[in-house]
């Protein structure tokens, strides 16, 4: 009889607690807003970069915003608009970070930081949708959708053509061959699903499809061994002998070609378990 009420006042105190936080992180924001009120350009710059030491993002988000409100025009204003997204990507405010930089990018797209922007857009890009569950379960990147991690490779692809001597131009080539090889994978993964499923035609077209757009990725071996075995499952002796013969010459210990369990799918029973994160046949 004492349950239900209980179970209300519960919640009640929630509610409060709840309106209590918000009001107290908005009162927060306001005094620090008003803590910034006609600072000095210098000493606002210099409190943002105070706050980014601490690793405080969001006071320094903050800060710099002021300071931009307050002095739209300046070179500090330039730099405080790379700092608020720099802060923001780091706070994991993706689509804020976003936005700062596509504004930065309008208002100063010959400034002599227009090759970072590009580069940390494409940082920004290549995490966006990796939500807290993703991070805590480890799900597989190459198994959502891949629009964010796209726009990234074209991001980092800027840089390196148009900004090839920057210093950030060697590492963005380095992330595109990551993100080229994660594409490689999604592709392969779905032949694999269809070759699970017995629709051999399907697993030739995403195989194929999967060599001529990524040749040279990481994962074409694999892509030739779904072509092997589709081929032999569909009875065409031919084209399952030259998949053969194109693997055993670029990769002769391949766990097809032995004979082993290839691909190794997942156990079904895996899926009951909420914690065990996805894993592809590809993973090992």
């Amino acid at each position: 009889m004492t349950r239900t009420p209980s179970v209300f006042r519960v919640a009640v105190i929630l509610s409060l607690l709840a309106v209590f936080l918000a009001s107290g992180c908005s009162r927060l924001r306001g005094d620090r807003e008003e803590v910034n009120e006609g600072v000095p350009v210098e000493e606002l710059y210099d409190r943002g970069h105070q706050s980014m030491r601490y690793g405080n993002w969001s006071a320094a988000a903050t800060t710099f915003r002021r300071l931009v409100a307050q002095y739209p025009y300046g070179p500090l204003t330039e730099q405080a608009l790379i700092e608020t997204a720099y802060a923001q990507y780091k706070m994991g405010n993706n689509e804020e970070a976003i936005s700062s930089i596509d504004r930065f990018l309008r208002t100063y797209p010959t400034h002599r930081n227009t090759a970072y922007m590009y580069y940390l857009r494409g940082l920004v890009n290549s995490n966006r949708d990796t939500v807290f569950l993703q991070r805590v379960w480890s799900l597989d990147a190459s198994r959502r959708d891949l629009a964010t991690p796209n726009q990234a490779y074209a991001d980092f692809g800027i840089v390196a053509e148009r900004f090839p001597n920057s210093r950030y131009a060697e590492d963005a080539r380095q992330r595109m061959v990551a993100l080229r090889n994660m594409f490689a994978r999604h592709e392969v993964d779905t032949a694999l699903y269809y070759l699970r499923r017995g629709a051999w035609v399907a697993a030739v077209n995403r195989a194929t499809y999967a060599l001529e757009t990524y040749p040279q990725s990481e994962y074409q071996s694999d892509a030739v061994a779904v072509l092997a075995e589709a081929y032999t499952q569909l009875g065409n002796e031919t084209l399952a002998a030259d998949a053969r013969r194109v693997l055993e010459l670029n990769e002769p210990d391949h766990a097809w070609l032995q004979g082993r369990n290839w691909p190794d799918y997942p156990w079904a029973i895996r899926k009951l378990n909420p914690f065990a994160g996805e894993r592809s046949p590809l993973q090992d």
